[in-house]
Protein backbone atom coordinates (compact mmCIF):
# COMPACT_ATOMS: atom_id res chain seq x y z
CA UNK A 1 0.00 0.00 0.00
CA UNK A 2 1.17 3.44 -0.49
CA UNK A 3 1.35 5.79 1.79
CA UNK A 4 -0.98 8.17 0.76
CA UNK A 5 -3.59 5.39 0.15
CA UNK A 6 -2.70 4.33 3.96
CA UNK A 7 -2.85 7.76 5.16
CA UNK A 8 -6.09 9.00 3.44
CA UNK A 9 -7.74 5.65 5.11
CA UNK A 10 -6.96 6.60 8.16
CA UNK A 11 -8.75 10.11 8.55
CA UNK A 12 -12.07 8.29 7.44
CA UNK A 13 -11.72 7.31 11.13
CA UNK A 14 -13.22 10.09 13.37
CA UNK A 15 -10.86 10.00 16.66
CA UNK A 16 -11.27 13.34 18.03
CA UNK A 17 -10.92 13.47 21.75
CA UNK A 18 -13.14 14.99 24.11
CA UNK A 19 -10.81 17.12 27.20
CA UNK A 20 -14.06 17.10 29.34
CA UNK A 21 -14.56 13.76 29.75
CA UNK A 22 -12.98 11.47 32.16
CA UNK A 23 -12.94 8.39 30.42
CA UNK A 24 -9.88 6.85 28.74
CA UNK A 25 -9.95 7.21 26.04
CA UNK A 26 -11.87 10.29 26.42
CA UNK A 27 -13.98 9.26 23.19
CA UNK A 28 -15.53 5.46 22.71
CA UNK A 29 -15.20 6.41 18.51
CA UNK A 30 -10.97 6.54 19.21
CA UNK A 31 -11.15 2.93 19.82
CA UNK A 32 -12.95 2.15 16.86
CA UNK A 33 -9.77 3.05 15.02
CA UNK A 34 -7.32 1.79 17.42
CA UNK A 35 -8.99 -1.51 16.31
CA UNK A 36 -8.85 -1.21 13.18
CA UNK A 37 -5.20 -0.29 13.39
CA UNK A 38 -4.01 -3.35 15.32
CA UNK A 39 -5.66 -5.43 13.12
CA UNK A 40 -3.63 -3.99 10.24
CA UNK A 41 -0.51 -4.38 12.45
CA UNK A 42 -1.31 -7.72 12.44
CA UNK A 43 -1.99 -8.47 8.44
CA UNK A 44 1.45 -6.46 8.36
CA UNK A 45 3.18 -9.08 10.50
CA UNK A 46 4.83 -7.29 12.96
CA UNK A 47 5.01 -9.25 15.95
CA UNK A 48 3.66 -8.56 19.60
CA UNK A 49 0.57 -7.04 18.70
CA UNK A 50 -1.55 -6.18 21.66
CA UNK A 51 -4.18 -3.10 22.24
CA UNK A 52 -4.97 -2.69 26.03
CA UNK A 53 -8.55 -2.01 27.41
CA UNK A 54 -7.48 1.75 27.02
CA UNK A 55 -6.79 1.83 23.91
CA UNK A 56 -3.23 1.84 23.63
CA UNK A 57 -1.69 -0.32 21.40
CA UNK A 58 2.20 -1.71 20.72
CA UNK A 59 3.96 -3.82 18.42
CA UNK A 60 7.72 -4.98 17.10
CA UNK A 61 9.41 -5.73 13.95
CA UNK A 62 11.54 -7.97 14.86
CA UNK A 63 15.28 -7.89 15.08
CA UNK A 64 17.41 -9.59 12.15
CA UNK A 65 20.46 -9.23 13.38
CA UNK A 66 22.72 -11.65 15.87
CA UNK A 67 24.36 -9.23 17.38
CA UNK A 68 23.26 -6.94 20.89
CA UNK A 69 20.95 -4.00 19.55
CA UNK A 70 19.59 -1.36 21.61
CA UNK A 71 15.53 -1.72 21.29
CA UNK A 72 14.02 2.06 20.16
CA UNK A 73 10.57 2.84 19.11
CA UNK A 74 8.29 5.40 17.71
CA UNK A 75 5.60 6.55 18.78
CA UNK A 76 2.52 8.52 17.10
CA UNK A 77 -0.87 9.82 18.82
CA UNK A 78 -4.21 8.73 16.43
CA UNK A 79 -6.10 11.16 18.34
CA UNK A 80 -7.54 14.27 16.67
CA UNK A 81 -7.91 17.89 18.18
CA UNK A 82 -11.44 19.32 19.67
CA UNK A 83 -10.50 22.70 18.06
CA UNK A 84 -12.19 21.43 14.77
CA UNK A 85 -13.92 18.46 13.20
CA UNK A 86 -12.62 15.45 12.76
CA UNK A 87 -16.00 13.66 11.44
CA UNK A 88 -16.43 12.98 7.67
CA UNK A 89 -12.88 14.22 6.62
CA UNK A 90 -13.04 14.15 2.94
CA UNK A 91 -9.21 14.52 2.07
CA UNK A 92 -8.31 14.84 -1.40
CA UNK A 93 -4.95 15.58 -3.26
CA UNK A 94 -3.82 18.30 -5.42
CA UNK A 95 -1.44 16.90 -7.53
CA UNK A 96 1.99 19.07 -8.80
CA UNK A 97 0.79 21.83 -7.02
CA UNK A 98 1.48 25.35 -8.78
CA UNK A 99 1.96 27.88 -5.54
CA UNK A 100 -1.40 29.70 -5.98
CA UNK A 101 -4.80 29.36 -4.07
CA UNK A 102 -6.32 26.25 -3.22
CA UNK A 103 -10.27 26.18 -3.20
CA UNK A 104 -11.17 24.02 -0.69
CA UNK A 105 -15.24 24.56 -0.69
CA UNK A 106 -16.89 27.52 -2.16
CA UNK A 107 -15.77 30.47 -0.05
CA UNK A 108 -12.40 28.48 1.58
CA UNK A 109 -9.65 29.13 -0.18
CA UNK A 110 -5.97 27.90 1.49
CA UNK A 111 -3.57 31.11 -0.23
CA UNK A 112 -0.33 30.78 0.40
CA UNK A 113 -1.04 34.90 1.00
CA UNK A 114 -2.68 34.19 4.22
CA UNK A 115 0.04 30.35 4.58
CA UNK A 116 2.92 31.31 3.17
CA UNK A 117 4.13 27.29 3.70
CA UNK A 118 2.73 26.54 0.99
CA UNK A 119 5.13 28.14 -0.54
CA UNK A 120 7.55 25.29 0.20
CA UNK A 121 5.85 22.93 -1.60
CA UNK A 122 5.79 23.96 -5.15
CA UNK A 123 5.55 20.96 -7.31
CA UNK A 124 4.70 18.45 -4.58
CA UNK A 125 1.08 16.42 -4.27
CA UNK A 126 -1.00 17.62 -1.83
CA UNK A 127 -3.17 16.34 0.36
CA UNK A 128 -6.26 19.05 1.64
CA UNK A 129 -9.42 19.20 3.21
CA UNK A 130 -12.64 19.99 1.65
CA UNK A 131 -12.90 22.84 3.95
CA UNK A 132 -14.87 22.15 6.46
CA UNK A 133 -13.27 19.76 8.35
CA UNK A 134 -9.44 19.51 10.15
CA UNK A 135 -7.08 16.94 7.97
CA UNK A 136 -5.60 14.99 10.75
CA UNK A 137 -2.19 14.63 9.53
CA UNK A 138 -1.49 15.48 13.42
CA UNK A 139 -0.72 12.66 14.16
CA UNK A 140 -2.03 10.31 11.57
CA UNK A 141 0.34 11.03 8.91
CA UNK A 142 2.53 9.48 11.85
CA UNK A 143 1.11 6.78 12.14
CA UNK A 144 0.90 6.46 8.62
CA UNK A 145 4.82 7.08 8.08
CA UNK A 146 5.98 4.65 11.07
CA UNK A 147 3.50 1.57 9.55
CA UNK A 148 5.02 2.54 6.30
CA UNK A 149 8.64 2.41 7.41
CA UNK A 150 8.14 -1.00 9.28
CA UNK A 151 6.66 -2.52 5.84
CA UNK A 152 9.99 -1.10 3.90
CA UNK A 153 11.94 -2.97 6.67
CA UNK A 154 10.00 -5.93 6.22
CA UNK A 155 10.31 -6.33 2.87
CA UNK A 156 14.59 -5.02 2.93
CA UNK A 157 16.16 -7.64 5.13
CA UNK A 158 19.64 -6.35 3.47
CA UNK A 159 18.77 -3.55 5.74
CA UNK A 160 19.93 -4.67 9.43
CA UNK A 161 18.52 -3.74 12.00
CA UNK A 162 17.72 -4.59 15.92
CA UNK A 163 14.12 -4.92 17.63
CA UNK A 164 11.81 -1.82 17.07
CA UNK A 165 8.66 -0.91 18.82
CA UNK A 166 6.01 1.02 17.39
CA UNK A 167 3.43 2.75 20.12
CA UNK A 168 0.15 4.19 19.64
CA UNK A 169 -2.41 6.00 21.72
CA UNK A 170 -5.25 8.44 22.49
CA UNK A 171 -5.80 11.80 23.80
CA UNK A 172 -2.34 13.46 22.85
CA UNK A 173 -4.42 16.42 21.83
CA UNK A 174 -6.35 16.70 25.71
CA UNK A 175 -2.12 16.45 27.34
CA UNK A 176 -3.29 12.92 28.61
CA UNK A 177 -1.53 10.55 25.83
CA UNK A 178 1.04 9.43 27.58
CA UNK A 179 -0.40 9.07 31.19
CA UNK A 180 -1.33 5.79 30.51
CA UNK A 181 1.69 4.77 28.33
CA UNK A 182 3.42 1.44 29.62
CA UNK A 183 7.10 2.25 28.85
CA UNK A 184 7.89 -0.50 30.96
CA UNK A 185 6.04 -2.86 28.40
CA UNK A 186 7.33 -0.85 25.63
CA UNK A 187 11.04 -2.00 26.68
CA UNK A 188 13.05 0.56 24.51
CA UNK A 189 16.20 2.40 25.83
CA UNK A 190 15.08 5.64 23.75
CA UNK A 191 12.12 6.39 20.96
CA UNK A 192 11.13 9.14 18.95
CA UNK A 193 7.50 10.09 18.22
CA UNK A 194 6.32 11.06 14.72
CA UNK A 195 4.52 14.13 15.30
CA UNK A 196 6.37 16.87 14.16
CA UNK A 197 5.30 19.67 11.47
CA UNK A 198 7.21 20.76 8.46
CA UNK A 199 10.29 18.76 6.58
CA UNK A 200 13.21 18.46 8.49
CA UNK A 201 11.43 19.17 11.76
CA UNK A 202 13.55 18.03 14.69
CA UNK A 203 12.44 19.14 18.30
CA UNK A 204 13.76 18.16 21.99
CA UNK A 205 12.95 21.50 23.56
CA UNK A 206 9.39 22.04 24.32
CA UNK A 207 6.71 24.05 26.64
CA UNK A 208 6.47 23.54 30.48
CA UNK A 209 2.82 23.71 30.60
CA UNK A 210 -0.36 23.72 33.02
CA UNK A 211 -3.64 24.04 32.46
CA UNK A 212 -5.96 26.73 34.73
CA UNK A 213 -9.80 26.55 35.39
CA UNK A 214 -11.22 29.75 37.12
CA UNK A 215 -14.60 29.65 38.63
CA UNK A 216 -16.14 32.90 39.86
CA UNK A 217 -18.98 32.85 42.10
CA UNK A 218 -21.37 36.05 41.44
CA UNK A 219 -24.36 37.83 43.56
CA UNK A 220 -27.57 38.18 41.19
CA UNK A 221 -29.94 40.92 41.97
CA UNK A 222 -32.25 42.73 39.96
CA UNK A 223 -30.38 45.00 38.06
CA UNK A 224 -33.54 47.58 38.72
CA UNK A 225 -31.90 47.30 42.48
CA UNK A 226 -28.53 46.02 42.47
CA UNK A 227 -26.56 49.10 43.40
CA UNK A 228 -23.72 47.48 46.33
CA UNK A 229 -25.28 44.33 46.19
CA UNK A 230 -24.68 42.54 42.56
CA UNK A 231 -21.06 40.66 41.61
CA UNK A 232 -21.59 40.27 37.88
CA UNK A 233 -19.56 37.37 37.32
CA UNK A 234 -19.35 37.99 33.49
CA UNK A 235 -17.68 41.33 34.56
CA UNK A 236 -15.26 39.97 37.09
CA UNK A 237 -14.57 37.47 34.50
CA UNK A 238 -13.34 40.18 31.81
CA UNK A 239 -11.79 41.89 34.74
CA UNK A 240 -9.54 39.17 35.44
CA UNK A 241 -8.64 38.43 32.07
CA UNK A 242 -7.92 42.20 31.36
CA UNK A 243 -5.17 41.53 34.22
CA UNK A 244 -3.18 39.07 32.18
CA UNK A 245 -0.44 40.96 30.15
CA UNK A 246 -2.01 41.54 26.76
CA UNK A 247 1.26 41.11 25.12
CA UNK A 248 1.67 37.59 26.44
CA UNK A 249 -0.82 35.77 24.48
CA UNK A 250 -0.51 33.13 21.71
CA UNK A 251 -1.42 35.73 19.02
CA UNK A 252 1.96 37.97 20.43
CA UNK A 253 4.51 36.00 21.08
CA UNK A 254 6.99 33.17 19.20
CA UNK A 255 10.26 31.40 20.08
CA UNK A 256 11.28 31.01 23.48
CA UNK A 257 8.30 33.30 24.58
CA UNK A 258 5.75 32.13 27.13
CA UNK A 259 1.87 33.03 27.43
CA UNK A 260 -1.38 32.81 28.75
CA UNK A 261 -3.85 31.42 26.70
CA UNK A 262 -7.64 31.86 27.23
CA UNK A 263 -9.30 28.66 25.70
CA UNK A 264 -12.49 28.84 26.55
CA UNK A 265 -15.32 31.10 28.78
CA UNK A 266 -19.06 30.39 30.10
CA UNK A 267 -20.47 33.27 31.66
CA UNK A 268 -23.49 34.44 33.56
CA UNK A 269 -24.15 37.20 36.23
CA UNK A 270 -24.74 34.65 38.72
CA UNK A 271 -21.48 32.57 37.70
CA UNK A 272 -18.69 32.18 35.12
CA UNK A 273 -16.25 29.87 34.25
CA UNK A 274 -12.68 30.25 32.59
CA UNK A 275 -10.26 28.33 31.27
CA UNK A 276 -6.32 28.88 30.31
CA UNK A 277 -3.17 27.14 29.38
CA UNK A 278 -0.06 28.26 30.23
CA UNK A 279 3.01 27.89 28.70
CA UNK A 280 6.93 28.54 29.23
CA UNK A 281 9.53 26.81 27.83
CA UNK A 282 11.89 28.29 31.36
CA UNK A 283 11.16 26.28 34.28
CA UNK A 284 11.57 29.22 36.50
CA UNK A 285 9.44 31.38 34.29
CA UNK A 286 6.92 28.98 34.38
CA UNK A 287 6.36 28.89 38.02
CA UNK A 288 6.56 32.61 38.36
CA UNK A 289 3.41 32.96 35.48
CA UNK A 290 1.52 29.71 37.45
CA UNK A 291 2.68 32.40 40.95
CA UNK A 292 0.80 35.44 39.21
CA UNK A 293 -1.69 34.04 37.93
CA UNK A 294 -3.07 32.86 41.51
CA UNK A 295 -2.19 36.64 42.71
CA UNK A 296 -4.62 38.08 40.22
CA UNK A 297 -7.21 35.75 41.66
CA UNK A 298 -6.32 36.75 44.95
CA UNK A 299 -6.40 40.87 44.01
CA UNK A 300 -9.85 39.99 43.13
CA UNK A 301 -11.08 38.25 46.16
CA UNK A 302 -9.74 41.37 48.10
CA UNK A 303 -11.47 43.27 45.97
CA UNK A 304 -15.16 41.21 46.11
CA UNK A 305 -14.90 39.15 49.33
CA UNK A 306 -13.23 35.55 49.46
CA UNK A 307 -14.21 32.69 47.34
CA UNK A 308 -15.54 34.80 44.67
CA UNK A 309 -12.71 33.77 42.50
CA UNK A 310 -11.49 30.32 42.67
CA UNK A 311 -8.46 28.91 40.57
CA UNK A 312 -7.18 25.28 40.15
CA UNK A 313 -3.75 24.96 38.50
CA UNK A 314 -2.85 21.81 36.97
CA UNK A 315 1.10 21.06 35.69
CA UNK A 316 0.74 19.30 32.25
CA UNK A 317 4.22 18.60 31.47
CA UNK A 318 7.77 19.67 31.47
CA UNK A 319 10.73 20.82 28.91
CA UNK A 320 12.01 17.47 27.91
CA UNK A 321 15.54 19.24 27.06
CA UNK A 322 16.68 18.63 30.63
CA UNK A 323 15.77 15.05 30.09
CA UNK A 324 17.57 14.77 26.42
CA UNK A 325 20.85 16.66 27.26
CA UNK A 326 22.16 13.52 29.32
CA UNK A 327 21.74 11.53 26.16
CA UNK A 328 22.69 13.13 22.95
CA UNK A 329 23.45 10.60 21.04
CA UNK A 330 19.87 10.25 20.47
CA UNK A 331 19.63 12.98 18.76
CA UNK A 332 23.18 12.83 16.77
CA UNK A 333 21.39 9.65 15.24
CA UNK A 334 18.72 11.40 14.01
CA UNK A 335 20.72 14.22 12.74
CA UNK A 336 22.95 11.44 10.82
CA UNK A 337 20.00 9.97 9.54
CA UNK A 338 18.38 12.93 8.11
CA UNK A 339 21.34 14.28 6.68
CA UNK A 340 21.69 10.51 4.94
CA UNK A 341 17.69 10.71 3.17
CA UNK A 342 18.91 14.48 1.90
CA UNK A 343 16.98 16.10 4.41
CA UNK A 344 18.14 19.61 6.18
CA UNK A 345 17.36 19.51 9.76
CA UNK A 346 15.65 22.20 11.42
CA UNK A 347 16.25 21.91 15.44
CA UNK A 348 13.65 24.18 16.70
CA UNK A 349 12.12 24.72 20.29
CA UNK A 350 8.28 22.81 20.34
CA UNK A 351 5.71 25.67 21.32
CA UNK A 352 3.79 23.41 22.09
CA UNK A 353 3.98 19.75 24.28
CA UNK A 354 3.90 16.15 22.32
CA UNK A 355 3.24 12.72 24.44
CA UNK A 356 7.71 12.39 24.10
CA UNK A 357 7.96 15.24 26.93
CA UNK A 358 5.88 13.30 29.33
CA UNK A 359 7.32 9.71 28.22
CA UNK A 360 10.76 11.54 28.46
CA UNK A 361 10.19 12.28 32.17
CA UNK A 362 8.82 8.38 32.73
CA UNK A 363 12.16 7.22 31.84
CA UNK A 364 12.05 7.14 27.85
CA UNK A 365 14.06 10.01 26.23
CA UNK A 366 11.53 10.60 23.04
CA UNK A 367 12.81 14.23 21.07
CA UNK A 368 9.96 14.48 18.01
CA UNK A 369 10.30 14.41 14.40
CA UNK A 370 8.40 15.87 11.57
CA UNK A 371 5.50 13.96 10.19
CA UNK A 372 4.94 16.57 7.44
CA UNK A 373 1.62 18.14 8.59
CA UNK A 374 0.92 21.89 8.32
CA UNK A 375 -1.47 24.49 9.62
CA UNK A 376 -3.05 21.71 12.31
CA UNK A 377 -6.25 21.77 14.03
CA UNK A 378 -8.06 23.35 11.50
CA UNK A 379 -9.66 23.30 8.14
CA UNK A 380 -6.70 24.84 5.93
CA UNK A 381 -4.36 21.61 7.23
CA UNK A 382 -2.35 20.02 4.73
CA UNK A 383 0.55 17.14 4.40
CA UNK A 384 2.79 16.71 1.22
CA UNK A 385 3.27 13.15 0.32
CA UNK A 386 6.49 13.96 -0.87
CA UNK A 387 7.24 14.79 2.77
CA UNK A 388 5.84 11.63 4.18
CA UNK A 389 8.12 9.90 2.25
CA UNK A 390 11.00 11.82 3.53
CA UNK A 391 10.02 10.94 6.71
CA UNK A 392 9.57 7.60 6.35
CA UNK A 393 13.40 7.33 4.63
CA UNK A 394 14.17 9.08 7.98
CA UNK A 395 12.57 6.73 10.51
CA UNK A 396 14.17 3.44 8.46
CA UNK A 397 17.66 5.37 8.56
CA UNK A 398 17.53 5.87 12.26
CA UNK A 399 16.87 2.11 12.67
CA UNK A 400 19.85 1.03 10.16
CA UNK A 401 22.11 3.77 11.79
CA UNK A 402 21.22 2.65 15.23
CA UNK A 403 22.55 -0.71 14.57
CA UNK A 404 25.52 -0.06 12.48
CA UNK A 405 26.43 2.49 15.40
CA UNK A 406 26.79 -0.13 17.89
CA UNK A 407 29.09 -2.42 15.63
Amino acid sequence: MEIAERFINYTKFDTQSDDASETVPSTAKQLIFADYLKKELEREGLSDVEMDEKGYIYATLKSNVKKQVPTIGFIAHYDTSPDSSGANVKARIVENYDGGDIELCPGVVSSPNKFPELKNHVGEDLIVTDGTTLLGADDKAGIAEIVQAMCWLRDHPEVKHGDIRVGFNPDEEIGRGAHHFDVEKFGCEWAYTMDGSDLGNLEYENFNAAGAKVVIKGVSVHPGYAKGKMINASQVACEFNAMLPADERPETTEGYEGFYHLTGMETATEEAKLSYIIRDHDRQKFENRKKFFAQCAATLNEKYGEGTVEVVLNDQYYNMKEKIDPCMHVIDIVLQAMQESGVSPKVDPIRGGTDGAQLSFKGLPCPNIFAGGVNFHGPYEFVSIQVMKKAVDVIVKICEITAAYHD
